[in-house]
Parts: C-alpha cells; structure tokens; sequence
C-alpha cells in the first residue's frame, strides 16, 4: 500500500542539561491518500512532539520517516524544510495569521514560501479563499473576522500549494461547537475530494464523527 505519511519506530530524546527526557519511545504511524486520521492523547503524551517530526519541524532522534514517498534526511535542516514546503500544510490552533495581511494576502504568502509568485500567487489565493467559502471576506484584515472565518483562511493557507499532506494541531480548540462542527466538515470534504492526507491532533470528541481512524498516544507510544 501507498501512504502519503509514514513514521516507523520513531524515537525523540530532548536534553536539559545532564539530563535527558525521551518523549517519543518507538511510535509508529500510516497515513493513507484521503485519509482523516485523529491522534487523541492526553497532555505530555507526546503527540505534539510527533506531529511536528512529522511536519519536518524537529528531527527524529532514531527511526523512519516519509513524507509524500520522500525519506526524511533528519541529519540536514535544509532537508526537512525543503519537504515541509514541497509537501506539507499546517493548520495551527491559534491560527498564525499575519495580523498587516488580509486573509487573501496571508494565503499568497503561504505561495510566495512554496515558490509560486506573482500573478499566478494572486490568482491561487483568491481561488483558494474563495474554496474556503470566504469571497466576501477576501480583503478583511484577521482583526476583522470571527474565529471560524480566521479558521478558514489558516485551511486555505494549509492548502497553498497542493500539499500531499496537511497537519492541524487542535484546530477546534477556539471555535465554539457550531463552528468546530463547521469546520471539521470543511477539512473532510477537502481532504476526500482532493485526495489530501488529513492528520488532526485533538481532544474534540467531535473530531471523531469526520475520521476515518482514531488512534491514541501514551506515554510516547501508539496504543491504538
């Protein structure tokens, strides 16, 4: 089988100091084409620390890592940004919005970063915008929208670029119930029909009813 993401044996030692912490100890996870996979854990459990191994923001202290059919090198920083840009979108609880951009300015960015420039970056993020459902809003600055309009405008910067894969740390965690349930409908229907990847770290029970999978950390490991 072809996955999009693939952590094998995936360890992570943080030092401090003499002392040393491992958090990750050995995870293991697939991540399918279309996929919407939920990874529940409690605090401290290690699920933030993978996901952003995954998302090529840390290396891995041992074991393997691919992104998209490509080997993570962890061994070279310019390795793991460049699969980050090639492959990857984020979508962040607190929504990372640049808040001198417009919603479509902080989705042209997003291209800018990935290569694409100009009038084509222009015409991506006023379509990528407008696929979040947020045409009217294009040119209203982050201080200017509600929590699920900001939530949309960070899917739409994930988007930038077709990324093979997208990873969202707590992406309800804001968002009151009607909007949560807003917006994990908005990240299925683009994972399915474009054929994205879709990793959700989360606590929202809600996020289950979108999933394809539901697997849990524990103590750095994949229990499930």
């Amino acid at each position: 089988m072809t996955y999009q993401l693939v952590a094998e044996n995936v360890t992570k030692t943080f030092r401090e100091g003499r002392e040393s912490v491992t958090v990750l100890k050995g995870a293991t996870l697939h991540l399918s084409p279309g996929e919407v996979l939920a990874l529940e854990g409690p605090s401290g459990s290690g699920k933030t620390t993978l996901l952003s191994i995954l998302g090529c923001l840390l290396s891995a202290s041992s074991g393997r890592v691919e992104v998209a059919g490509e080997a993570v090198d962890a061994t070279k920083p310019s390795k793991l940004q460049a699969v980050r840009r090639r492959h990857i979108g984020f979508v962040f609880q607190q929504f990372n919005l640049f808040p001198a951009l417009t919603a479509q300015e902080n989705v042209e960015y997003a291209l800018n970063l990935k290569g694409v420039v100009g009038e084509s970056a222009t015409t991506q993020a006023e379509a990528l915008i407008g696929r979040v459902g947020l045409s009217d809003r294009a040119r209203f600055l982050p201080r200017d929208l509600s929590g699920g309009q900001k939530q949309r405008v960070a899917i739409a910067r994930a988007l930038a670029a077709a990324p093979a894969v997208i990873l969202a740390d707590e992406p309800t965690a804001n968002l009151d119930a009607t909007v949560a349930t807003q917006i994990l409908d908005l990240f299925s229907e683009l994972s399915r029909s474009e054929g994205r990847s879709l990793l959700i770290v989360t606590h929202d029970p809600k996020v289950r009813r979108v999933a394809d999978r539901v697997v849990r950390i524990e103590d750095g490991t994949i229990t499930a």
